[in-house]
């Protein structure tokens, strides 16, 4: 029985990125049974990357964005783009710096068979990426350590099974329809940031199984840096804490109020902190919420 999927990217002036991501989707092994459409937005790119992947991969549906969407809106784009096209079964969502490994898809396929035999339904399966340079994982599942209501977590190391979990990176995602169906995409409050946490635990509580897959599914660097560190002053520290692509700290307190209210005064006064004090912070820490 042939399947259909939708595969989603969004993507702002890294075409060679882009293009060495989309290669490496097109390089793995799918069954022979599956059929993709992939929908790309091009969100105001001026490096000539929407052109670049219309060249080169001339199936890939190009979607042209306003230049001010953001990761979450690009994403939102996307999907509203695939919905409007055909009634897909699943949902494959990737970030366009991610290089694909080229059996990912089969171990995205044993994740479902895995949560359809525990389980008896589908939800969501983040795959997991390792830094090239560091050989750490970057990217992949979360696990809130402290209970779903407090927003402690870290970042799960895969083994080779499947592994619960409640907040998922979207770098490496496959969402199933039934997911869909239930709860929506991504919130329009998110602009960049929080969206796939906000949907990962949205449908972690609404009963579904959220998973990352056994091992990992391909390479990601981890660029979110370092921007509110002591090396930068007080302006740009600010700016960084307000900006879409930074710590936006509006759309992380309505994360914060919607998922753990009992902490939002809490992760208030630790968001500024980081900011105001950045020697005290050590801002690699994957065992709080920030």
């Amino acid at each position: 029985m042939t399947s259909t999927i939708a595969i989603l990217l969004t993507c702002h002036n890294r075409r060679s990125k882009t293009l060495k991501c989309l290669q490496s989707l097109f390089d793995a092994q799918f069954p022979d049974q599956l059929r993709m459409d992939v929908f790309l937005v091009d969100d105001g790119c001026t490096d000539g990357t929407g052109d670049a992947v219309h060249e080169t991969f001339p199936n890939i549906k190009v979607i042209q964005g306003s230049g001010n969407l953001y990761w979450a809106g690009g994403m939102r784009l996307a999907f509203q783009k695939a919905k409007e096209y055909k009634d897909f079964e699943g949902y494959l969502l990737l970030n366009d710096d991610v290089e694909l490994k080229p059996d990912f898809f089969h171990r995205i396929v044993e994740t479902k068979e895995f949560c359809l035999k525990k389980y008896g339904k589908g939800g969501l399966y983040s795959g997991s990426t390792l830094n090239k340079l560091t050989g750490q994982i970057s990217y992949g599942g979360n696990l809130l350590i402290k209970g779903i209501n407090t927003p402690a977590y870290r970042l799960l190391e895969p083994k080779n099974v499947p592994q619960s979990c409640h907040l998922t990176n979207a770098n490496i995602l496959y969402v199933e329809k039934n997911v869909i169906d239930e709860i929506g995409f991504f919130d329009n409050e998110f602009t960049h940031g929080f969206a796939d946490y906000d949907f990962s635990l949205r449908a972690f509580k609404a009963g579904f199984p959220v998973y990352i897959t056994p091992n990992e599914c391909g390479f990601c660097e981890d660029d979110h840096g370092d921007n509110w560190s002591s090396s930068k002053n007080l302006k740009k520290r600010i700016q960084y804490l307000k900006s879409p692509t930074g710590l936006a700290y509006k759309e992380y307190l309505f994360y914060g109020k919607r998922h753990f209210p009992k902490y939002v005064r809490r992760m208030y006064f630790k968001v500024w902190a980081k900011t105001l004090f950045p020697s005290l912070w050590h801002f690699k820490s994957k065992n709080d919420n920030l």
